[in-house]
């Protein structure tokens, strides 16, 4: 039976007037806020079939992760997230640690904390969710280079991952989850340049502090950007406005897709996960559509049908209207030329004329649909005014689709900043 209770008169009006004291005072100026400050987005381990190597083990027993990460904003404390998101079992997390990074996997003296989850040095993440770490006290300047290591004490399946981290991680034998560096030549070392578990690091930040997302594929995630040198756009864009205490995350998936799953999910279906969920967002900028049109045929999808332009307008509004139901602004991005892609490789019908006319096409709605809040005209910065169906050659890498750290550079660097800072307020 359930039962009510009353709070006599006296009570009842002396705990209104205390709730009420409570709701008037102002809030301590020391509070902060959470924001993402650097992340890499999970994707699933692919089976050996699969056209590139996974780069990672299949089980991990017994041994260490250390991964290291350039952070957008810094801040006073720091947490961060692990992702079992396409796992199907539980992985046990026995020991964590952040700490300052020197070179390669040491560690800054005096800068080691103990990672804890609920109080607790150790945990499990359930199957397909997240595992947050409880702050610790670390003062953290904006582009920190922070050096994360994750100790799994039990058989734990690799099932998530980020595929292209463009930084070198270590995995060794036993905890070394406190040590000062690992020892590359000790037995049972490993390298590997995927994120394994790390999905985000977080700051404690000034209220109101806000955080950009790039939405995008590899030329976001940065495929041959320099390994370890933080030249991705994103990351010459964070350089920008770290400045201005705004944070950028890279949301960019090698092999991304907009409406198809290709290397990870689609970017309609992670869009909540990578973009909107992450503490702090309130602009993103969406640079997707040519694994969409260049896929279909391809080694990677020989029997896949390309999408219509009416296809990519559609997915690209229902980008927009999720995105605005939060609150969030859109920035849309023209897609960079790519003629002669891929050469040499079993990628080499990547480019086609009628795949090139299906791009120009999606970049003119792109400029002038009024769909988006503002555009980056990433096509126009990149292309050579010589032959504009190709990169300009000073940007190219040499695949002739993604850009080089030169070509990086030049697109953050043509970015009005302005543009993506919050708005003032009246």
């Amino acid at each position: 039976m359930q039962r009510y209770f009353s709070l006599p008169a006296a009570l009842l009006a002396l705990a209104l007037n205390t709730s009420a004291a409570q709701a008037a005072e102002p809030a301590p100026a020391s509070v902060s806020t959470w924001l993402a400050s650097w992340t890499a987005s999970p994707q699933a381990v692919w089976g050996d079939g699969f056209l590139f190597p996974s780069n990672v083990p299949a089980v991990l027993h017994g041994q260490t992760v250390r991964q290291v990460a350039r952070i957008s904003v810094g801040g006073p404390r720091v947490r961060i997230v692990l992702s079992n998101a396409y796992g199907k079992v539980p992985l046990r997390i026995g020991a964590a640690t952040v700490a300052l990074a020197a070179s390669a996997s040491a560690i800054e003296a005096g800068s080691l904390r103990t990672l804890t989850f609920a109080g607790q040095p150790s945990a499990s993440i359930a199957p397909g969710a997240p595992l947050v770490s409880d702050p610790v006290d670390l003062s953290v300047p904006d582009l920190a280079r922070l050096t994360v290591s994750v100790h799994l004490p039990q058989p734990s399946p690799t099932a998530t991952f980020h595929w292209d981290g463009r930084e070198t991680a270590w995995i060794a034998p036993q905890d070394q989850t406190r040590a000062v560096s690992i020892d590359e030549a000790q037995t049972g070392v490993q390298t590997t340049t995927a994120r394994i578990l790390l999905s985000a690091i977080e700051v404690a930040a000034a209220p109101g502090a806000q955080a950009v997302a790039i939405l995008g594929d590899s030329i976001t995630d940065g495929a041959s950007a320099s390994l370890g040198m933080d030249a991705r756009w994103p990351d010459f864009l964070a350089e920008r406005l770290a400045p201005h205490g705004v944070a950028v995350i890279n949301a960019g998936i090698s092999g991304g897709r907009l409406l198809s799953d290709g290397m990870g999910e689609n970017a309609l279906a992670r869009f909540e996960r990578d973009v909107l969920a992450q503490p702090g967002v309130r602009t993103v900028v969406v640079l997707l559509g040519i694994n969409d049109i260049s896929w279909p045929g391809t080694a990677f999808a020989p029997q896949a049908q390309r999408p219509t332009l009416e296809e990519l307008r559609a997915g690209y509004a229902q980008l927009v209207a999720q995105a605005r139901s939060r609150g969030v602004r859109v920035i849309g991005a023209t897609v960079t030329p790519f003629a002669g892609a891929l050469p040499g490789t079993p990628l080499s019908n990547y480019y086609q004329k009628e795949k090139d006319a299906l791009r120009q096409q999606l970049n003119a709605w792109i400029r002038g649909s009024g769909l988006f809040d503002a555009v980056l005209d990433f096509d126009a910065w990149a292309r050579d005014p010589a032959y504009p169906l190709r990169l300009l050659p000073a940007y190219d890498s040499g695949d002739h689709l993604h850009p080089g750290d030169a070509g990086n550079r030049a697109l953050a660097e043509a970015i009005d900043v302005p543009l993506l800072l919050p708005a003032r307020q009246p």
